[in-house]
């Protein structure tokens, strides 16, 4: 794609036909077909007269594919939070105050300023992109206060877009979650890109493939190919939600680029950043407004059963409204259900649950503010939504799910990753932790597969099983506190990232086999050191034990002999274990990558199959040295098994993400009673009930309103 297809082209209108485009031709391959209102194109095989090389086509192929994974995502989440179910509510918007709006030549694009006339900027939910695309610059702020619907309407949009998304060099409308964006560290472009290869792997493969090493520079990924080519509208959602004090570079950043946009925003967050430095540069500016009775009168009783054949149980509450609309009660109550986020909170309450009557929301001395009825309509979302469970079960969930909302805010993000869970933790906490489990798995599988070898080699029972539990305690102790260490040394903030492949017998791409040398170093010295110190400390330990049968000097002696041996065994095993993985590794598929549970899933798998080539090699190593008579056949079986098995989960329990996600979410927290012990389970069974949302790998709290909300709660004593 050139800079005249669009971006740089203020007239560019993905529905104008190809010829309207300026200075470019347009040949396509077929006629063109009408879908929703929209001329879908084939494919161009053209450019301004020039055939289109293998890099554009590769964009298209990524966009396309992107496109429809969103398409697929975001019409989930739709129908997940209902909000076409049974009509969208009424979301509407103004223009803002000229002050918080840039120039109209600016927004017209106008050169010489001649264009300055005033556009039509009001309009409802389903007119979101006529409105976007009324606009020259592409660039359109939507400003509204808490719960006053800014996500639904970003949802709406993207999924419009996509439905209007006819040639594949249109623009791909994703939605990123500004929360965590730092812009004083990082730019707004290497940010999304960023955010890209995290939900969708298979755009974090390098650009330098067949066909596309002369494309780009040396080390792009596709995530980066697209939004460097424009291919990526930014849909940016929450700047409110910016770390305090970096509003103001936020904006300044924004005005460093000229790309097409929709920012959302709280105004007073936005008009404090605009009053620091100035507007976002070319762009238009709407603000959401209330909730009337008339769209309440339209919307609620449409939800709920029909308590008589002509009305249902919000009519008498609707009735007082509109009978009474300056009795404090109703006062209240029409400024609560003025946003759609109270407005949904109340119908998940009250029209989906037959045994509850909105009536008393009406009752003044339970409700003296408009906080206080807030405050009621979140404390019982949740009570609800889980009103399947049993009691004991409803009073632990609000604090387990206050203390993943305690977890965000301490990373100060509204983006949830399994990965991270247990990350707020402190340093020495996870470094216990981790070496606790490491210590406990490795100790557990040496002493269960010592103890028949031990046997084999002859000595009383109750000897037997005291030496193969100071074997277990020996090498676990060793493993644990040694792994312990590397993880702490390792990952001091950051929580380990899980891997973005999956297994596939020779499936490994060009960019994973170019892994293969680093890794077979980093698996050898690995391997190595692990097996050398273990071995030379167990004897050390097991020696000790009994004074009486050797001295210092000879179990120094004897334990570096060991501790020789089986470094040479571990380091050529890790190493080929590691360096061998690549030919079997292959990016996760796009439109297979935007779930935290397949992530999971993937990332479980890859490390079993470490596990599984570790043993493999381990056995064979050992196995030549049996061969070699260098070592017995028992010995055989018992450094095979407690070295291979043991020593790869170790591994996998410390220095990947999964078996932090096993160490800390699946054991530690659940066991300080912080999360349940069916961690995913809970957070998938969350997302079912309207509780999460799901964005790419991540999920996020419904409304950053209730993950504050439960924040608050959860530190409140039970």
């Amino acid at each position: 794609m050139t800079k005249g297809r669009r971006g740089k082209d203020p007239a560019y209108n993905p529905e104008d036909p190809p010829s309207s485009y300026e200075g470019t031709t347009y040949n396509t391959v077929s006629g063109a077909a009408t879908v929703h209102g929209s001329v879908i194109q084939a494919h161009t095989v053209t450019i301004g007269g020039r055939p289109r090389s293998r890099f554009e086509k590769a964009l298209d192929n990524d966009a396309d594919l992107l496109a429809e994974s969103l398409r697929s995502q975001w019409r989930a989440e739709e129908e997940q939070r209902k909000i076409r179910d049974p009509v969208p509510l009424p979301v509407r918007w103004r223009p803002a105050p000229d002050e918080l709006m840039d120039h109209w030549p600016n927004i017209h694009r106008s050169p010489d300023g001649s264009v300055c006339h005033p556009l039509s900027l009001a309009g409802r939910l389903d007119e979101i992109l006529e409105v976007h695309r009324r606009i020259p610059s592409r660039r359109l702020v939507v400003l509204g206060r808490a719960g006053s619907g800014k996500t639904i309407l970003t949802i709406r949009f993207v999924l419009d877009r996509l439905a209007a998304r006819g040639n594949p060099a249109d623009p791909v409308p994703v939605l990123f979650s500004l929360a965590s964006w730092n812009p004083s560290t990082t730019t707004l472009r290497r940010w999304m890109t960023g955010q890209l290869e995290r939900d969708y792997p298979r755009l974090a493969e390098r650009r330098d493939q067949p066909g596309l090493a002369r494309a780009g520079p040396r080390g792009s990924t596709r995530a980066a190919a697209l939004v460097g080519n424009d291919r990526i509208l930014p849909v940016l959602d929450g700047f409110d939600e910016i770390a305090d004090g970096l509003h103001r570079p936020a904006l300044e950043a924004l005005n460093d680029t000229d790309m097409p946009l929709l920012l959302t925003s709280r105004r007073t967050e936005y008009a404090a950043a605009v009053t620091g430095t100035r507007v976002l540069a070319s762009a238009a500016v709407v603000e959401l407004t209330a909730l009337s009775l008339t769209d309440l009168d339209d919307y609620l009783p449409r939800t709920t059963r029909k308590a008589t054949p002509t009305s249902t149980v919000w009519d008498p509450v609707l009735k007082n409204l509109r009978a009474h609309p300056r009795h404090p009660a109703g006062v209240r109550l029409a400024t609560v259900l003025a946003t759609p986020l109270m407005v949904a909170l109340a119908r998940t309450i009250y029209s989906d649950t037959p045994d509850r009557d909105p009536s008393v929301l009406l009752d003044t001395d339970r409700f003296r503010t408009p906080e206080a009825l807030e405050d009621h309509l979140l404390d019982n979302f949740i009570p609800t939504v889980y009103r399947d469970r049993t009691p004991a079960h409803r009073a632990r969930i609000p604090h387990q799910l206050g203390y993943l909302a305690q977890h965000l805010n301490r990373l100060g993000t509204r983006d949830l990753a399994w990965w991270q869970l247990g990350s707020t933790l402190s340093r020495s906490s996870r470094m216990c932790v981790i070496g606790l489990v490491t210590a406990l798995a490795f100790g557990l599988v040496d002493a269960l597969l010592m103890w028949p070898v031990i046997s084999y080699l002859g000595a009383g029972n109750v000897s037997e099983l005291l030496t193969a539990l100071l074997n277990g305690v020996s090498f676990g102790s060793t493993c644990g506190l040694g792994f312990g260490l590397v993880y702490g040394l390792r990952y001091r903030k950051a929580a380990p990232e899980p891997s973005r492949v999956r297994v596939r017998l020779l499936g490994g791409t060009k960019e994973m086999r170019k892994e293969i040398v680093p890794r077979l170093v980093t698996g050898l010295i690995g391997g190595f050191g692990f097996g050398f110190v273990a071995w030379t400390v167990a004897v050390l330990v097991i020696g000790l034990a009994d004074p009486s049968t050797y001295g210092l000097l000879t179990l120094l002696a004897f334990g570096a002999r060991n501790g020789l041996i089986n470094g040479l065994l571990y380091g050529p095993a890790a190493g080929l274990t590691f360096a061998l993985m690549a030919l079997f590794e292959a990016p996760i598929d796009i439109e297979t990558a935007v779930s935290p549970p397949a992530l999971l899933r993937a990332n479980r798998a890859t490390v079993l199959f470490h596990l599984l080539l570790f043993v493999l090699f381990i056995v064979l190593a050992s196995g030549i040295l049996c061969w070699a008579q260098l070592i017995r056949v028992i010995d055989w079986i018992a450094i095979g098994g407690v070295g291979g098995l043991g020593g790869g989960l170790a591994y996998a329990l410390s220095l990947t993400a999964w078996g932090q996600w096993v160490s800390l979410s699946r054991i530690w927290l659940p066991l300080t009673g912080r999360l349940p012990w069916t961690v995913h389970a809970f957070l998938k069974d969350a997302h079912r009930r309207g509780v999460l949302r799901q964005s790419g790998a991540v999920y996020q709290f419904r409304h950053a309103r209730l993950q504050d909300h439960l924040a608050h709660v959860s530190r409140m004593p039970r």
